[in-house]
């Protein structure tokens, strides 16, 4: 598939869903660990980031790329109120640049599985495109560059089998659950594991709870 039709699509459903929260709803917690709504959305903002976020990123490294992510995160959540932040990932929603180092798919995950790290703990409903939901699981299952996500390892010695889309990944004991649902166990959100089923969904409980 060609993401950039969706990842327009997507940013805008994603401002939608910023712009309908309360001023408490900003401040909770997210599935992200230690993460914000607000450093979520602040993090979403720098999918586009130019030289001058990246050497600033580089100034405020933290011993490794994803504490370095989070931190910058949360810099850009404390220096913007929520207004700029939805405005911000509204008016850039077309703007087709992306980070050095990643492909439009990771680019398309990331704001995927970032829009139910903000609706899951709020109980907001925020559908998930199925066929956009495969593109990037099986992306992430299978990237080597950048490095996948450590869940991406769980997966491993698993057969995972959508139940609303014709989409399956991997061998051995099924774990079966609707697309958003694998997308997101894929990515290390245990949340979902109630949702799952199949002899696999066991060996993915025990795996998560280890």
């Amino acid at each position: 598939m060609n993401p950039w039709p969706e990842i327009h699509r997507q940013r805008l459903a994603v401002a939608d869903l910023l712009d309908d929260l309360t001023a408490d709803e900003w401040d909770h917690p997210s599935l992200c660990d230690g993460w914000t709504v607000r450093d979520v959305a602040a993090h979403l903002t720098l999918q586009q980031a130019g030289l001058r976020e990246l050497a600033d990123m580089l100034r405020h490294w933290r011993g490794g790329m994803h504490p370095t992510i989070a931190d910058a995160a949360r810099r850009r959540a404390a220096a913007h109120d929520a207004t700029w932040l939805v405005a911000e990932i509204r008016e850039t929603a077309a703007r087709r640049r992306r980070n050095p180092g990643v492909t439009p798919l990771e680019t398309l995950a990331d704001l995927l599985v970032h829009a139910q790290d903000v609706a899951l703990p709020l109980g907001r409903s925020h559908p998930v495109p199925p066929e956009a939901a495969a593109a990037v699981t099986r992306r992430g299952l299978t990237m080597r560059v950048p490095p996948p996500l450590p869940s991406a390892r769980l997966m491993t010695g698993l057969r995972l089998v959508a139940t609303d889309i014709d989409w399956t990944y991997g061998d051995g004991p099924e774990v079966r659950g609707t697309m958003a649902g694998l997308m997101l166990i894929a990515a290390g959100r245990s949340v979902v594991l109630p949702g799952l089923t199949g002899p696999g969904a066991d060996v993915l409980r025990t795996r998560f709870a280890a």
